[in-house]
């Protein structure tokens, strides 16, 4: 079917769908199931007793919307899992930024459809590509009909192919939503963007710029508040762009949302990606904004490239000069400022000179964050109808700029300072706590789970290149929390030295497909995004991690020591979290590799299978031979 607008026939408001009547049904028998620890009842013929699984790939945006689809969809009954194999359907949200993400999408289409299930695809590939060849026969749905997702859901299940892509009203704010991070609000400000870069797929998918009321988002913000949120993440495909289409700006709603801030610094604020045209008339204002005690010094910034040249091919709509007036005004009005940015290695006609500009911009300035993508041309974009850079090319610039980024230290200086910092998150040795300063450097504490969703002084320890140590200041903490820090084991930390690359002289690391927002360079900005602006797999200056939580479980126990977010924290199990990172291969792909080198029994069983089914042909064709042979 090619919409069901008509399966609602008004009286739902946003997100619900009129209660299905059964009239004279006989389900199938419930198949008795356990689902993340608890046993449930499905039937494929009873709306809601079934069991999803949700993949989502891309930016915050992304991670906000599914975690609306998930919210919607757990109202209505439905088991979220993240297991596809006990899942009833699969739904995968997308991104189109570049071709490794939306590879991975048509992966996972494929073992879905060999697994005989039901499957929805959502995001940015359907909107942007609806047409695309492996999206035959499957239901869609657009990015800005998140609030159908339930209604899509139940139709797929029947049997039934939706396509549901029409663009109409923004998804309402208060629809329900299960956050991966229970501390943190990723808060969708608006939709689209005003660029027009010759590069960017996604502009395809999230269209023109649409930004929601003032009034709406601080009620979000409210009521986020009470409910316990400790970090706000503003995220859109270009936070600068704010408010163009409704008559206000960033600024107004910076500082009606700053307003309603917990006095207490309870609760932070992080903006999110902006690109230089639509800031540069607001830098004073968006620099008071970031000295707010609630709001993280902190601010994406991306350049593409130090080549003016290359910029107008982009259609960048700014100069060099013109970046380098945001940054250094921002480094002036605000203290401890952290700026990152992005960088495309071979932008279509691009130059040795050009190149030669992009270092020396980079040099100038040491970013400690420097998210280095090669060019991938999208279809159907301007970029992928010019003139190409030879690949051994662009390879050899990415691993060139990768090694300028490496040699800088960015935290040197820090050791033995006394930081406040947000803690929200756990690192996946199950050691670790995440936390981040008014700055946003990572800061890695060993403490109690209880001391999540609060805030503390640490003293950092050591600095590494991607994050530094500390070690928590129990003296203000509640005697519980200091009780249990009593009770944590440090581990033991060792020096490293990353002995496994993938090419571009960067340790293996986990990196999301791309960013689509606020944190981002995709819509307007990069969509060829090689690392992201969260990226929760952080490099780490660690050989082993011993004690702690888990009872003397080893850490990084093969090539390529890193540090990543578990699965529990925003968007996706590869949850996405700053780090100064570039585009490598996974550690999963790594064990894959190793384990497809492995022999197994049934290998074996195989080749011997094989090597005895030559040796009787042979033995059959020498005896033919021999026969044929005699006079």
């Amino acid at each position: 079917m090619e919409d069901i607008e008509d399966v609602v026939v008004g009286g739902a408001p946003p997100g619900l769908r009129l209660p299905l009547v059964a009239v004279g049904m006989k389900p199938k028998k419930q198949r008795a199931r356990k689902i993340n620890g608890a046993t449930v009842s499905s039937s494929l013929q009873i709306p809601g007793t079934q069991c999803i699984y949700m993949k989502t790939f891309g930016c915050s945006h992304n991670q906000s919307d599914s975690e609306y689809m998930a919210g919607q969809l757990s109202a209505f009954g439905y088991v979220m899992s993240d297991n596809p194999e006990e899942a009833d359907l699969w739904l995968i949200n997308t991104c189109t930024v570049k071709s490794p993400s939306q590879s991975a999408m048509e992966t996972l289409i494929s073992k879905c459809k060999k697994a005989g299930k039901p499957l929805v695809v959502a995001g940015c590939v359907p909107q942007g590509s609806r047409y695309l060849k492996e999206l035959e026969g499957i239901s869609i749905i657009g990015v800005q009909r998140i609030d159908r997702v339930v209604e899509v859901v139940e139709e797929t299940l029947k049997g039934h192919e939706v396509r549901l892509l029409t663009k109409k009203t923004l998804p309402a704010l208060d629809l329900p939503k299960v956050r991966k991070n229970k501390f943190i609000e990723i808060l969708p400000i608006n939709v689209g963007c005003l660029g027009a870069c010759t590069y960017c797929k996604t502009k395809h998918a999230r269209g023109h710029l649409g930004s929601y009321t003032v009034d709406g988002l601080v009620e979000r913000v409210k009521t986020v508040i009470q409910e316990g949120i400790k970090e706000i993440w503003i995220s859109s495909e270009d936070t600068g762009a704010y408010g163009r289409d409704i008559g206000v700006n960033l600024p107004i709603l910076l500082n009606a949302i700053v307003a309603e801030l917990p006095q207490d610094q309870s609760t932070m604020l992080r903006i999110g990606m902006t690109n230089p045209p639509y800031i540069l008339e607001h830098l004073k204002e968006i620099a008071s904004v970031l000295l707010h005690p609630c709001v993280y010094s902190f601010l994406h910034v991306p350049v593409q490239s130090g080549s003016e040249s290359v910029l107008s091919a982009m259609n960048r709509e700014y100069t060099v000069s013109e970046f380098r007036t945001v940054v250094d005004t921002l480094y002036q009005l605000v203290p401890g400022m952290q700026i990152a940015t992005d960088i495309i290695c071979g932008f279509p006609g691009e130059t040795d000179e050009d190149f030669a500009q992009t270092i020396n911009l980079i040099k100038d300035y040491k970013f400690p964050q420097v998210h280095i993508s090669q060019f991938y041309p999208r279809p159907g974009t301007l970029a992928a109808r010019m003139k190409k850079v030879p690949s051994t090319e662009v390879k050899k610039r990415s691993r060139e700029l990768t090694s300028v980024f490496e040699s800088f230290t960015p935290y040197q200086g820090m050791e033995g300072q006394i930081e406040r910092i947000w803690i929200t998150e756990i690192a996946t040795d199950g050691i670790h706590l995440v936390g981040h300063t008014k700055g946003y450097v990572q800061v890695l504490v060993v403490a109690p789970d209880s001391m999540l969703g609060t805030s503390t002084e640490a003293k950092i320890t050591s600095v590494g290149r991607w994050s530094v140590f500390g070690e928590v200041i129990a003296s203000n903490l509640p005697s519980q929390i200091k009780s249990d820090i009593d009770h944590v084991k440090p581990p033991v930390s060792e020096g490293f030295s990353c002995s496994d690359t993938n090419g571009n002289g960067t340790c293996s690391i986990d990196t999301a497909p791309c960013n689509c927002e606020a944190s981002s360079f995709c819509g307007g900005e990069n969509s060829n995004c090689a690392s992201v602006d969260k990226v929760d797999d952080v490099l780490m200056e660690i050989k082993s991690l011993k004690g702690g939580r888990t009872g003397g479980r080893g850490f990084m126990e093969s090539v390529g020591s890193m540090l990543r977010l578990r699965k529990g924290v925003v968007g996706r199990k590869e949850k996405m979290s700053l780090g100064n990172v570039v585009e490598v291969e996974s550690r999963s792909q790594l064990e894959k590799k190793r384990e497809s080198w492995a022999f197994g029994i049934f290998d074996w069983i195989l080749v011997s299978g094989i090597l005895l089914s030559t040796l009787v042909i042979g033995s059959l064709l020498f005896g033919f031979l021999e026969k044929v042979s005699l006079p």
